[in-house]
């Protein structure tokens, strides 16, 4: 029988291990560079949409609606309260009607704060509280209302003003009355307007002062939660400004308030007491003033530059996030809800991104009353004369 020969093969581990490593490796490389070129991809794709001057659109839908020449427009919550003197109505992006609120009025003005809306009539005595679902109260006033506001959970401050007084009351929901002050002017001075924080336990109020030809307003912050129990009249903090009239206070939030002066504006922050935070200076005269819940923006004339405005975006902590020239005639300039600044006529629109990038700039035949952000970067809703459009920027 002949013999077998057995012949033993060593494996070299290492080398086997080394290859492995090389081999995982290379995958790790390529994989981590697929991921690069797929975000440098999709990074670049959105910086070209967003910094990309759009000037046409597609209209993907129209819905007919029927206003009349005085309607106004305001968002609410998502939808769209269209007002005039003769009544409210809600409806959604579809305009489906939501809720439908009649009434008389002379000069309807609406406040809106998160999912309540309080509608009044300018010098006149009617006032209406709206939620989501339609009208929950109803207020009958015995002076002539200069300011209304609305809190989150649908209370109401109201500022009317008789015979040189101001009075401030203040109401639930459902019109039932709560307090009231009075503000002689013979003593501390004519409120110009009022402030109502997001909670409806802070307000604020400007008073005007004219003495001799002297002129001073007093910023007098009102708290009515327990910080201000103790104190007299509510009063947490008064701030006097000499040769200046502020003539709108605003909350951005429960605690943070602008108050929008002839020579500075002044951020206020305060749990309980207020006290300044920030305060941005304007570089010529202010021709328009816009906000939300995060910035400020001022519009001035620009007298010596070939574009007729400036326009300045700041953030609560006066920080400049963006300055851009426009030489565009305009009646209406606001946030929308994704941020983005537009500006309106009533036959052109221009939005610009809080880079200060011009994204979109076109003319309109036929004029449009309200500009809507639609999620995405380029879908719109033009409220246009008589239609509502779903449009997608191209």
């Amino acid at each position: 029988m002949d013999k077998q020969a057995y012949r033993v093969v060593t494996s070299d581990v290492n080398e086997m291990n080394e290859k492995i490593h090389r081999h995982r490796r290379r995958i790790l490389i390529l994989t981590v560079l697929v991921v690069i070129l797929l975000l440098g991809t999709v990074t670049g794709i959105y910086l070209y949409l967003i910094s990309r001057n759009y000037t046409e659109y597609d209209v993907l839908k129209t819905m007919e609606r029927e206003d009349s020449s005085e309607t106004q427009f305001a968002i609410f919550n998502g939808n769209i309260v269209k007002y005039n003197k003769d009544g409210a109505t809600c409806i959604n992006t579809d305009n489906h009607v939501i809720w439908n609120q009649t009434y008389e009025m002379q000069s309807p003005i609406i406040d809106i704060c998160e999912d309540y809306a309080v509608i009044a009539d300018k010098k006149g005595e009617d006032i209406y509280i709206m939620d989501m679902q339609g009208p929950c109260g109803q207020i009958k006033t015995t002076m002539p209302v200069q300011r209304v506001q609305v809190a989150n959970q649908g209370s109401v401050a109201i500022l009317m003003e008789q015979n040189g007084t101001g009075y401030i009351h203040m109401y639930d929901k459902k019109g039932t009355f709560l307090a009231e002050g009075e503000v002689h002017t013979e003593n501390k001075g004519y409120p110009l307007d009022i402030a109502l924080s997001n909670d409806g336990k802070k307000m604020a109020v400007p008073l005007l002062d004219v003495n001799e030809g002297n002129v001073k307003t007093t910023i007098v912050f009102f708290n009515f939660d327990s910080a201000g129990q103790e104190e007299i009249d509510n009063i947490v903090g008064q701030y006097s400004y000499a040769d200046m009239i502020f003539p709108r206070v605003e909350f951005f939030t429960n605690d943070i308030m602008a108050a929008f002066g002839s020579g500075k504006t002044e951020i206020f922050e305060g749990t309980q007491a207020p006290e300044v935070r920030n305060e941005i200076s304007p570089e010529a005269e202010i021709r328009s003033i816009f906000y939300n819940d995060t910035y400020l923006g001022f519009v001035y004339a620009n007298e010596n530059s070939e574009n007729s405005f400036r326009m300045q975006v700041f953030d609560l902590n006066g920080k400049e996030i963006f300055s851009k020239d426009f030489n565009m005639k305009y009646e209406e300039i606001e946030f929308l809800e994704n941020g983005e600044v537009c500006v309106r006529s009533d036959s052109e629109c221009a939005i610009y991104t809080l880079r200060g990038w011009e994204k979109f700039h076109c003319s309109f035949e036929k004029s449009i009353k309200k500009v809507l952000s639609a999620g995405g970067i380029r879908n719109y809703i033009f409220l246009r004369e008589g239609e509502t459009q779903k449009v997608r920027l191209k």
